[in-house]
């Protein structure tokens, strides 16, 4: 009998991953989608839309981490052993837009899962993607499970309920439910608000004729990045173990975004300083000045490491969205993917 699945937020970068990941080895797939007058799951089509057996066990259902009655049924209905909760509005500028809606699904929304595996009785394995966020104004250079955490924005502070909601569920109830305190993770699915596809489409669109710059906020910022397929293997890792623990996840590395830029022209051979422009508009009210993790229990734990560093995550990037304007991207990325990945599951049918 196939393992069942259900991953929240399917349709995001994460979720499209972890879906072909447990595709891969063999789970029945079920993902919740919120309704919207227009559909939202083209990183899914090539799986919906394939040829492959993959789309036999994958199921959508509407559903919406605001609605706990509609959380229940799906639960219920579905019955998974695993459940992965990627549901977020996870971009921490417009947090500070929409700061209540931010917190009703970053944070209640994970209560609400939660509190229906509880009264459901579901014999379940729950995992809530955490966020380097909740550390914000640190106090050392590397943050692991003991660091504290000082949320900046209503992102974090709402991933921060989530995070102790989880810790206080397993518990009190017994529920099998860890946390993945994951750093910045890219990919050429990463949202398009987001500051390194920002970036790597900028320099497209540029490449293409189409602009002649771009816009950039704060570009001393320094984030750990790492690629965003290795992380949901580790999400993947964590519900096998023998029990549940929390997780710092990231590649210990750190990188200004002016680094990232940087990298990102010189691939392309450009000066970036000719083709980018700041602007106040960008700057958060509270920033996050750095975030470095220190992945070492992990490691040791798991026997998970980063195999994707900076310079690659930019190549795969740009040479991703280089091609989706039709140009003919420099293809080092490309290479590199098929060396350190030979199967490269996030891709094959």
């Amino acid at each position: 009998m196939l393992k069942k699945a259900l991953i929240t937020g399917i349709s995001g970068q994460d979720g499209s991953y972890l879906a072909e990941l447990l595709l891969s080895k063999g789970y029945e797939v079920h993902g919740i989608v919120r309704r919207a007058s227009t559909f939202h799951t083209t990183r899914l089509d090539h799986i919906t839309f394939g040829s492959g057996k993959r789309k036999e066990r994958l199921f959508l259902h509407y559903g919406d981490m605001t609605d706990s009655s509609n959380l229940n049924r799906v639960l219920e209905k579905v019955q998974p052993e695993e459940i992965y909760n990627l549901a977020a509005q996870s971009h921490v500028q417009i947090s500070f837009e929409v700061p209540e809606y931010s917190a009703e699904v970053d944070g209640v929304g994970v209560l609400r899962l939660l509190d229906a595996i509880r009264e459901t009785k579901l014999k379940t394995r729950f995992y809530q993607a955490s966020s380097s966020e909740l550390f914000g104004k640190v106090s050392q250079p590397r943050q692991d499970e003991q660091s504290p955490f000082y949320p900046r924005s209503p992102y974090a502070a709402a991933k921060l309920f989530g995070y102790w909601t989880v810790v206080n569920y397993r518990e009190a109830y017994d529920i099998f439910a860890c946390n993945g305190i994951l750093f910045n993770h890219e990919s050429p699915r990463r949202g398009e608000n987001f500051v390194t596809r920002k970036v790597t489409m900028g320099i497209a669109r540029i490449l293409a004729g189409k602009e002649d710059h771009i816009t950039m906020g704060n570009m001393d910022a320094q984030r750990d990045w790492g690629y965003a397929p290795e992380y949901v293997e580790l999400m993947w890792k964590m519900l096998q173990a023998d029990r549940p623990v929390d997780y710092v996840v990231g590649t210990g590395e750190t990188h200004s975004v002016q680094d990232f830029i940087q990298a990102a022209f010189d691939y392309t051979g450009l000066d970036w300083r000719k083709y980018v422009r700041t602007d106040p508009r960008y700057l958060r009210p509270t920033e996050v000045d750095q975030l470095c993790a220190d992945p070492a229990r992990a490691s040791k734990d798991l026997g998970w490491s980063p195999r994707v560093r900076f310079k690659e995550l930019v190549k795969v990037m740009l040479d991703a969205d280089i091609r989706a304007l039709g140009l003919k991207p420099a293809g080092e990325g490309d290479l590199f993917l098929k060396r350190a990945f030979p199967s490269r599951w996030w891709e094959t049918d």
